[in-house]
């Protein structure tokens, strides 16, 4: 994997120290250097480098102006440079992955470089996971249902297989998959994920819930016309009121395990 880096400096001494320390690193290729906030800007929108070194302070716009002339959404990940250290806060206000003070020496260097090199390996294999789930769906769409989803978990590409899911919860632009005692989180929505299930197997009872039937022990009455939904893990999950249909459904799968 190789990883693109721009660094962005005033100081050229400074640009040259970041340049010596990546130099033990044949798989970081330095795409471009830039002097002052506005280039710089203009390099990350133009590469789109996968990392980039950003000094806080320079003439006319510093760092955090840069930021926000990208944008937090298209910034690359970003290890802020400065000589000091009450902007530490407002740097990993800005998302930043790591905060070097100068003079800082290669063991600080070399913290910040791991620490980068696992989220962009994480945001490597996540597109690397999207690309499987897409022919997956091209598979789907030809009349099955999706029996396992790829997700990444510690630089890996792990398959799980659908009927080991217990339930999926939404986790805002994610849903989270619950499955043998463990849980991984993929960039689907639950909607979609409701369409590449087996109905059959899979219902969803709440707008941020779906449950695998075959997990679901009880089905109880509640408060105000909702229900609960007990899983064999004793996992508690409540069931919309407007679920009836559902209810009837997961009863009977609750009567059969039983």
């Amino acid at each position: 994997m190789s990883i693109r880096a721009l660094i962005v400096d005033d100081e050229p001494l400074a640009r040259q120290s970041v340049r010596r320390f990546l130099k033990s690193h044949p798989d970081i290729e330095v795409v471009g250097e830039s002097g002052d906030g506005q280039s710089a800007a203009s390099a990350i929108l133009d590469q789109k480098p996968d990392l980039v070194f950003l000094d806080v302070q320079m003439p006319e716009m510093d760092g955090f102006e840069v930021v926000s002339r990208v944008g937090v959404e298209h910034m690359p990940w970003t290890i802020f440079v400065t000589a000091y250290d009450q902007y530490a806060l407002r740097a990993f206000d800005a998302n930043a992955l790591d905060y070097l003070l100068k003079l800082f020496g290669k063991t600080r260097f070399e913290r910040a470089l791991a620490r980068a090199r696992e989220r962009i390996a994480g945001s490597l294999d996540r597109e690397a996971a999207e690309r499987i789930l897409r022919a997956m769906e091209s598979v789907a769409s030809r009349g099955r249902y999706l029996d396992r989803l790829p997700v990444s978990e510690n630089g890996r590409i792990l398959f799980v297989n659908a009927r080991d899911i217990q339930w999926i919860e939404a986790a805002g632009n994610y849903a989270r998959l619950h499955a043998a005692g463990r849980s991984h989180d993929v960039r689907e929505t639950l909607t979609s994920l409701e369409g590449k299930l087996d109905p059959a197997h899979f219902l969803r009872i709440h707008r941020s819930a779906i449950v695998n039937v075959q997990f679901v022990r009880e089905v109880h009455p509640w408060f105000h016309g909702y229900h609960l939904v007990l899983l064999e893990n004793g996992k508690k999950l409540r069931m919309s009121r407007y679920q009836r249909e559902i209810a009837g459904r997961l009863g009977l799968a609750a009567r059969r395990e039983g």
